[in-house]
């Protein structure tokens, strides 16, 4: 991975015009880490006012500390996305801080590897409470709090799971639901002026890799070599997706799903990959550090 890297920008770099979210709010689950991380950057640069939420009021600081040192505005709400309660009463001391509410990026998530006869009922039930219904309680509150009388744009995050997710049925089935709710929330809303799309990202090298543990490195290292772009996809190549879905110009796009894998799932036995040298990258991300597990390769 390292060698196709360029030299980090001295800030972010966005493919967006520098004000393209002046004067706007936009809230980021999960963002003291990993893609999260980098969208609430981005978005910062951009202009908006961005609300980064999580669990670990620690690491929201960190990050918060990061994004004002670059110059940007920031807020931080620590709370549980599975918790209902505390859904509502975040989204309304957001909405009595902020005012209007424009963007919300439902990026907050987590699974681990196992096969299906290895799951229990606990550990598919938290699966799917962090990737799809935290996700909708989300959505359901913004939307009921703030977006249905002023409009707004929600992105938000599921995986490739096209194929089946071998090794991890409880995300894959939590990320199938997500993309279906996409569309009903799609459909639903527009009538308020809002856009709902999500974004389905294949391997990328954040910081999430870190989480599996060492049995999970040599897969991870390997994953690389079954993309015809012969390497991982960056976080501020997920980044760039989100930030276009949440800007006007994405103002008749919503609905859809839009893969950002680098073609994995094309991957076919009868015709392999021809051997060639990783494809350039987009690496707008000033802050970006390689996961552990990719460090050396």
């Amino acid at each position: 991975m390292s060698s196709t890297h360029t030299p980090p920008p001295s800030r972010y770099a966005s493919i967006l015009r520098p004000d393209a979210f002046a004067g706007q709010v936009h809230i980021v689950t999960g963002g003291g880490s990993g893609i999260g991380r980098c969208v609430a950057h981005e978005l910062a640069s951009l202009g908006a006012t961005v609300v980064i939420t999580g669990r670990t009021q620690a690491k929201l600081d960190t990050v918060a500390a990061e994004i004002t040192e670059d110059g940007g505005q920031v807020d931080t709400a620590a709370f549980d996305i599975r918790d209902e309660d505390q859904v509502k009463a975040a989204v309304a001391a957001l909405v009595e801080r902020h005012g209007r509410l424009h963007g919300l990026v439902n990026n907050a998530g987590g699974q681990f590897p196992s096969p299906l006869q290895m799951i229990s009922k606990r550990g598919f039930d938290a699966v799917v409470a962090n990737n799809l219904t935290g996700g909708f309680l989300m959505a359901r509150e913004v939307f009921n709090q703030s977006m249905q009388k002023h409009g707004g744009a929600i992105v938000n995050m599921v995986a490739d799971m096209w194929n089946g997710m071998p090794g991890m049925g409880h995300s894959g089935a939590a990320r199938a639901g997500m993309v279906n709710l996409t569309k009903t929330a799609a459909y639903e809303w527009s009538g308020s002026n809002v856009r709902v799309n999500a974004v389905a990202p294949g391997w990328i090298a954040s910081s999430g890799m870190d989480a599996y543990g060492p049995g999970m490195a040599g897969v991870i290292r390997s994953l690389k070599d079954n993309t015809p772009m012969k390497r991982m996809g960056l976080e501020a190549e997920v980044s760039a997706v989100i930030c276009f879905l949440l800007s006007p110009g994405a103002a008749f796009v919503t609905g859809v799903t839009i893969p950002i894998d680098g073609g994995a799932p094309l991957n076919s036995p009868l015709y392999p990959i021809a051997d060639h040298a990783p494809a350039p990258t987009f690496d707008g991300f000033h802050r970006a550090s390689q996961p552990k597990v990719l460090q050396g390769l």
